[in-house]
């Protein structure tokens, strides 16, 4: 199989997708440091093209400071839609087929059915809107892609909600987690292999596809979960978003429909509590 080459390498869905080809005994993908490969840079990008002549591109660089987007707009649009914008037509002229991740801050939030993916994209905060924008970009630079969006994503690696509970919960004795925003958490582990599923069956079905664990939670009830889970004896109060303001505005119900990923991507999506045990263990 031809190279794929995995940018944003260095952040948690690369170092995830790293330990999947390392299970899988994929030899042909290649983790490129920013430095070589910075997506905002074309000229380094068009020289990266050439040297690997890659059949798949997997893009994980992204701005995810939710709420410094609010203040550094420039920059989030800058990668978060220049950066696969640039990645998609490199894709298109190389005749690659590029992967790229979003995410389910693209949606208001005010609703109370999971999201397909034809409902109306309405983000409420910049980051959610540079993400769109990135898809959008995607979609009109190449017909060879898919768009995985995903929500609440976290794993052994680098910072995310579950490592800074466990590290919280074992230095305080009481703390408060927000009670009304649902989604689903998402074990990044289980997203680098939807990914790598995709490329080793040669899928097709191009488009916009929906990627979370199953079941639906909240952020307390997620915290309580990772608490129960682990032996962490803390005191855990549920409070509302209002009680525990930032700078961006999160959807209240980004619970996402699976129906397409399962069908057309043919993979299985664990419950997000079996998901989230095997974490733990690893950790």
């Amino acid at each position: 199989m031809s190279n794929i080459l995995v940018f944003g390498a260095s952040g948690q869905l690369g170092q995830c997708l790293q330990h999947v080809a390392k299970e899988r005994n994929l030899s042909n993908l290649v983790f490129l440091a920013e430095a070589e490969a910075n997506i905002l840079d074309e000229e380094k990008l068009a020289a990266v093209f050439a040297k690997y002549q890659p059949a798949y591109c997997i893009n994980c660089a992204a701005y995810t400071a939710v709420d410094k987007a609010e203040d550094e707009v420039a920059l989030a649009r800058k990668v978060n839609k220049d950066g696969a914008v640039n990645l998609a037509r490199l894709c298109e002229q190389a005749g690659a087929t590029l992967l790229h991740i979003s995410t389910d801050f693209v949606f208001a939030g005010t609703g109370n059915q999971p999201l397909v993916e034809t409902d109306e994209a309405a983000p409420i905060s910049i980051y959610g809107l540079t993400k769109l924008e990135g898809e959008q970009g995607v979609a009109a630079q190449t017909s060879r892609y898919f768009i995985l969006r995903t929500s609440w994503l976290y794993s052994e690696y680098a910072g995310n909600f579950v490592k800074t509970m466990l590290k919280l919960g074992h230095e305080r004795e009481e703390l408060k987690v927000i009670w009304d925003q649902v989604g689903t958490p998402t074990y990044a582990i289980d997203l680098a292999g939807c990914l790598l599923t995709i490329i080793e069956t040669r899928n097709q079905q191009y488009g916009i596809y929906h990627y979370s664990n199953e079941g639906l939670t909240s952020w307390y009830d997620f915290a309580k979960a990772i608490f129960e889970l682990s032996n962490t004896p803390v005191r855990t109060l549920p409070i509302r978003t209002a009680e525990y303001p930032t700078k961006a505005t999160r959807p209240a119900y980004s619970v996402m429909d699976k129906t397409k990923a399962k069908t057309q991507l043919q993979v299985a999506i664990p419950h997000w509590r079996d998901s989230l045990k095997v974490c733990l263990s690893r950790l």
